[in-house]
């Protein structure tokens, strides 16, 4: 999956860059971001307290950076759910919790509305860096 500043369509998966790391959301409309909990930033320090799925604007979504769109490729496009269907999941989620940083969290819950599944780019980036160290030692013990 590759990512770019495009018009962002309803039903498309878009983030935001926040230094190393990414807040994911489902584009409905101008009106409309649906995600799970605010980015991690200081204005949002409240907010995030009881962390649930909520629907902002993407003046609220995008603090200020720059929102990217995925831009699928032909498989990904046969997998993906349809864009009105997506919506529909993001919406159904509206109000629900259980966040976990590693398990649960903002990529999980559009990648789960655009695919079907929970996944999660960056907790599988850590997790190999975290293997490649436990290797590393291992090696050199």
């Amino acid at each position: 999956m590759k990512w770019a500043p495009n018009d962002c369509q309803s039903g498309d998966m878009i983030r935001i860059r926040l230094g190393s790391i990414y807040h994911y959301g489902i584009f409905v409309s101008e009106d409309e971001v649906i995600q799970f909990g605010y980015p991690p930033l200081p204005e949002y320090k409240e907010k995030n307290q009881n962390i649930t799925v909520g629907a902002v604007s993407i003046d609220e979504f995008s603090s200020g950076k720059i929102v990217e769109a995925a831009v699928l490729d032909r498989k990904e496009k046969r997998r993906r759910i349809p864009p009105d269907e997506t919506v529909k999941i993001a919406r159904s989620k509206i109000g629900t919790g259980g966040y976990n940083i590693l398990h649960n969290n903002c990529e999980h819950f559009a990648y789960e509305c655009v695919f079907g599944i929970k996944k999660s780019t960056q907790e599988d980036y850590i997790r190999s860096l975290w293997q490649s160290k436990l290797f590393d030692n291992a090696e050199n013990s």
